[in-house]
């Protein structure tokens, strides 16, 4: 194609981002203020666009898309306008007695210049917009590198960007693996890439060689649990986590990828996970054109391919079609909680339901700690005291306590896991500090300086500094 992405190309893109950056317009809170407002203006004057194409790349009904994907970003960048000036005010602070007379020291949240944002295709705009939002927040410029797999998401995406923004502020490049490798070779200032475990770790390889800092956010190794106690209100539970596993059929870094459930309810929970099932979506989803597709049909392929191998385990589901991109979603149970299904991250409408006693809770839970971090952890109980344990003692992203997914939507707290799903963390303050570097100024005195910390190092200069540290 003529307009692809060369490695020439990218490596102008970033040096006229740089330029621009040095100009010192960026450090400017009013202007940083008026880009966040660009951004939301366009958003929304774009909104029917940005709707059908993500109907056009995952099948997404337009209420699904609006509350997932704009809304949210209008929200956080709603958020960000009205606090960012109290957020990027320098912090002021107490020198302390040994550094008299020079008492005043202030910390200054300074933009890393460049930054590199690689977005994913289940949440292309969320994803993409919102990481920009805390950029430029930051006073950054930025580079999107936006996934091949959402074609029509990343098209509508760089025609709007390239109306409200010129391109030595912000833009949008498309293109595939070779494409986000010539962006990873450049020297930029910051990288915020989100994306599965496999892939950040070469992120970071190539991050390390211009050293780089980077932010990571994962959907984690062996995914996320959701833990029912015997004593949960089994309805309930199910509801929600049926809700949860058809939003983008799956398709969702914090949603759950397998359930572990008490021996002593587990039958009668997967009957009310059936039943959930068909009150959300219908008796057939395959039928419902509000329920969303795969990706790409090695997406679709991969539930072929678990579903024929627990083909024994299927009771609810297990079919799909190819042509549509859709697959049911699909109850797999029981499950033994060291099969290979429930160790690596599925991604898909796939739902796992593994069994334990709940007098071995403990030995779960050391269980699942023992793997790689999740990027979230869900627990359905009447037993508040177990849980907020549970809660302070794993280590995860986050996550809720007899709801599912809302965690993602609380404004003012950090969002992002740890190890295998993440580090760092962004959304409202949190993103502004993620982009920004605290920058400690001592302010000096020429008036009354004390030669305590100058030669000759005299016994009485040695008492005097002790008796203040002391």
């Amino acid at each position: 194609m003529d307009n692809a992405w060369s490695k020439e190309r990218i490596h102008e893109a970033v040096e006229m981002q740089r330029k621009f950056f040095r100009t010192g317009r960026t450090l400017d809170v009013g202007f940083r203020i008026r880009q966040l407002k660009k951004l939301k203006a366009g958003m929304l004057q774009y909104e029917t666009e940005l709707e059908e194409a993500l109907f056009e790349d995952l099948g997404r009904a337009q209420a699904e898309a609006y509350f997932c994907d704009i809304g949210s970003v209008v929200m956080e960048i709603n958020e960000t306008i009205v606090s960012l000036r109290r957020w990027a005010r320098p912090e002021t602070h107490f020198s302390g007695f040994t550094c008299f007379p020079s008492m005043i020291t202030k910390v200054h949240k300074m933009p890393y210049g460049v930054t590199l944002i690689i977005s994913p295709f289940n949440f292309p705009f969320m994803l993409s917009f919102g990481v920009l939002a805390a950029s430029i927040a930051g006073g950054n410029t930025a580079i999107i590198k936006a996934s091949s797999k959402s074609k029509a998401c990343t098209a509508v995406m760089q025609k709007l960007v390239k109306e409200i923004y010129p391109p030595e502020y912000v833009t949008v490049i498309d293109g595939g693996h070779d494409v986000a490798d010539y962006c990873l070779e450049e020297r930029v200032d910051k990288i915020f890439y989100t994306g599965s475990p496999k892939v950040a770790k070469h992120v970071m390889a190539m991050a390390a060689k211009n050293l780089t800092p980077v932010a990571l956010e994962l959907g984690g190794e062996t995914g996320n649990w959701c833990v029912v106690r015997k004593d949960a209100d089994l309805k309930d539970a199910a509801r929600k986590i049926a809700f949860f596993k058809l939003l983008n059929s799956g398709q969702i870094c914090i949603n759950i990828n397998q359930v572990a459930v008490a021996e002593e309810v587990a039958d009668k929970f997967v009957e009310e996970l059936k039943k959930a099932f068909e009150k959300h979506i219908g008796k057939n989803a395959l039928e419902n054109p509000e329920y969303p597709k795969l990706i790409a049909r090695s997406a679709y392929d991969k539930c072929v391919k678990d579903v024929e191998q627990y083909q024994d385990k299927v009771v609810y589901g297990g079919e799909g079609d190819p042509e549509a991109m859709k697959f049911q979603p699909t109850i797999l149970y029981p499950i033994g909680i060291d099969e290979e299904i429930v160790q690596r991250e599925l991604f898909c409408p796939l739902l796992p339901v593994a069994v334990f006693r709940d007098d071995w809770t403990e030995e779960l839970m050391e269980t699942i700690a023992s793997r790689e971090h999740g990027l979230a952890l869900y627990v359905f109980t009447k037993d508040k005291k177990w849980a907020k344990k549970v809660m302070r003692t794993q280590q995860f992203g986050g996550g809720c306590i007899n709801e599912v997914c809302l965690q993602l939507m609380v404004k003012g707290v950090p969002f992002n896991g740890t190890g295998h799903s993440g580090m760092g963390a962004y959304h409202g303050v949190w993103g502004f500090r993620e982009f920004t570097h605290p920058q400690t100024v001592l302010y000096g005195s020429n008036h009354f300086n004390l030669p305590l910390r100058e030669h000759p190092y005299k016994e009485w200069k040695m008492k005097f500094l002790k008796m203040f540290e002391k």
